[in-house]
């Protein structure tokens, strides 16, 4: 059962957590607001698709300020309690602090065990369900988006460049418009030195060009030569359907899964199927060259009575080899040419080798990267425990309980935890280490920092010590 010093203690965590948690949440919506508004304003999306893709978006952002919010509130209530020298009275009474960091880690877990669910089960379908809107916004644009000096291809049979847009008058400059050949068009090149667009509705829009030219291009009969029809023109009018480029919502089930957006279990699975189909591929690559390889080869020992004087010659040159076996061959001549056959037959496999190299490095690739959300949906949940291990010692050894300085502690201590992270998922994925150690490589740094920290504040164990007495020794 807890006492009431350690209820009290579990009481100065909520308000700071859910304080850091809700501003952290915010801090992470408006950045990713930043980072997409082009891709939700201006384009006539229905307010309920918005809606969606940020409520779908904020899961990842739980993952992210949950422990991150441990680490700020872990510093402020242990902070504050030896602050108001309340860990003083503590000691003084004869309890071991330990004991008051032992429900707050119990608190942690019981915290990282609800977000390695939330991890697992819930952020996938919602990073799945927000890439599947992603998608559709992104191929089926509501709007006519015309850029400058950038090609435009999402009109169907249409290319579009414009070099100049003058977005006070909507006037467009130096106009070229590319169509593409189809069962009522010909392929045609248009001109023009500038032009306007007019939409009366959300599904018809009309290209004004003044003072232009074309090129039509009409192919002749049976496949003889075509016909360059060149015109030119002072006004000209293009009418487009846009009723394709509205959005339209699509069934995210349909849709191919990522790494991102599968649990554990689904990954797992999947990395099962490519060792199996690695395990395949190297047998078949054995078999084929069991069954195939064969080099025909049989010599008669020579005998002196039987040699001319050229070959007696051969014989008695010295021609040394790193393979045993081609030392054991009479002459020069015969090793020599054992080499060649056995390289033409190397030769003759190697884009066998090289393609079973390719397949397995393309599986190797694929394996890591599953490997590392893996080890990511636990490993980052499981940082819940880790601030708690760091961060109630460095409060008890601080002695400042505010809000600005646990900021700035967590700061540092934040930066390098996901800096760490995101550079041991890149070295992950170049294979240079495992999955394991790129995911929780800084939990287990941390977690020893933590323990040296627990010790240094619970007992009268001191690394400094330890060292004073290796080097007497």
């Amino acid at each position: 059962m807890l006492n009431n010093v350690q209820i009290d203690l579990l009481k100065k965590h909520v308000g700071p957590f859910l304080f850091c948690f809700t501003t952290l949440m915010f801090v992470l919506l408006m950045q990713f607001l930043i980072l997409h508004v082009d891709k939700l304003v201006g384009k006539g999306l229905p307010l309920t698709i918005v809606i969606e893709l940020i409520l779908n978006n904020l899961a990842y952002m739980v993952v992210l300020a949950a422990p991150m919010a441990v680490l700020v509130s872990t510093l402020i209530a242990f902070g504050k309690f030896s602050e108001w020298n309340e860990l003083t009275a503590i000691r003084a009474a004869g309890i071991n602090p330990i004991k008051l960091i032992i429900p707050v880690i119990g608190a942690g877990f019981i915290l990282f065990i609800f977000m390695g669910y939330f991890s697992n089960y819930v952020l996938p379908e919602s990073n799945h369900k927000a890439r599947s809107l992603f998608i559709d916004i992104r191929t089926q644009k509501p709007a006519f988006d015309l850029q400058p000096s950038t090609f435009y291809h999402d009109i169907e049979g249409y290319t579009f460049w414009i070099k100049e847009i003058n977005s006070q008058t909507d006037s467009l400059y130096d106009i070229r418009v590319f169509q593409e050949p189809s069962d009522t068009k010909h392929r045609t090149t248009i001109n023009a030195e500038r032009g306007w667009l007019e939409s009366p509705n959300d599904v018809t829009l009309t290209l004004y060009m003044l003072n232009g030219s074309s090129l039509r291009i009409i192919p002749g009969a049976n496949q003889t030569e075509a016909t360059i029809e060149r015109s030119k023109f002072d006004k000209y009018r293009m009418t487009f359907d846009l009723s394709e480029l509205s959005f339209s919502r699509s069934n995210p089930s349909q849709r191919s899964r990522t790494d991102r957006t599968m649990s554990a279990e689904a990954m797992l699975a999947v990395v099962d199927s490519l060792n199996e189909e690695k395990a395949n591929e190297l047998e078949k690559f054995k078999k084929n060259i069991s069954q195939s390889v064969s080099i025909p080869f049989h010599f008669e020992p020579a005998r002196m009575f039987e040699l001319d004087e050229e070959t007696v010659a051969d014989t008695l040159q010295i021609f040394e080899s790193r393979f045993a076996v081609i030392n054991e061959l009479p002459n020069p001549t015969t090793k020599v040419s054992s080499l060649n056959r056995a390289m033409s037959v190397l030769d003759k496999y190697r884009p066998e080798l090289e393609s079973l190299e390719t397949n397995l490095s393309w599986r190797n690739t694929r394996i890591a990267e599953f490997m590392i959300e893996v080890h990511k949906k636990l490993s980052i949940p499981f940082a819940c425990v880790i601030f708690v291990l760091v961060g109630a010692p460095i409060g008890m050894l601080t002695k400042r309980g505010n809000l600005g300085f646990a900021a700035i502690i967590s700061s540092i201590l934040l930066t390098i935890y996901f800096l760490a992270v995101i550079q041991g998922e890149k070295l992950a994925d170049r294979q240079l280490i495992s999955p394991f150690m790129g995911m929780w490589g800084i939990n287990i740094f941390y977690l020893l920092i933590g323990i040296i920290l627990i010790l240094h504040v619970s007992s009268s164990i001191r690394i400094t010590k330890l060292f004073q007495r290796n080097e007497k020794a």
